[in-house]
């Protein structure tokens, strides 16, 4: 696949389950994705589980530490940002995803803070889910899903 200049960026917010920040990694690996783990994490990054996941990948993916959300979002551009969260109706398909964007998502538990998406309710998004007892997706898979019609908008081939 041709690389995407500049690069798309998958956000996870105070991540809690070693294998989904694994298993980002490796998708953020394959697809030349920066991924951004903001603090506090529920794991350490040396955790076996998390390495196992991303098994011998995860010296080729590129992972920027911030140190709460508000250093982060300090640090962007706000026209970049795409919040995604099961709290909000409007589907990912309707985002206009452009190189370099923001892909963020929160915490396994409780997902983004009910004060991030009012702030930045333009900028939210959702997955939709069809059956009503199925309360949510594993948090690799969304990544996976929305990652994949951001470089889908660009023309990518994704084989």
């Amino acid at each position: 696949m041709p690389r995407i200049t500049p690069p798309f960026n998958i956000v996870l917010v105070e991540p809690e389950i070693p294998p989904n920040t694994g298993s980002i990694a490796r998708l953020c690996g394959a697809t030349d994705t920066i991924l951004h783990l903001v603090r506090p994490l529920g794991f350490s990054t040396d955790d076996k589980h998390l390495k196992r996941a991303g098994l011998d990948y995860w010296q080729f993916v590129k992972i920027v530490y911030w140190d709460n959300l508000d250093r982060f979002l300090e640090e962007q551009d706000e026209r970049k940002l795409f919040f995604l969260s099961k709290k909000v109706p409007r589907s990912y398909t309707e985002a206009r995803f452009q190189p370099g964007d923001y892909l963020i998502f929160g915490k396994e538990t409780k997902g983004i803070s009910e004060n991030i998406l009012s702030l930045y309710q333009e900028r939210c998004y959702s997955i939709p889910i069809f059956n009503a007892n199925i309360r949510s997706l594993n948090l690799a898979m969304a990544a996976g899903i929305v990652l994949f019609e951001a470089l889908r908008q660009q023309n990518s081939p994704v084989s």
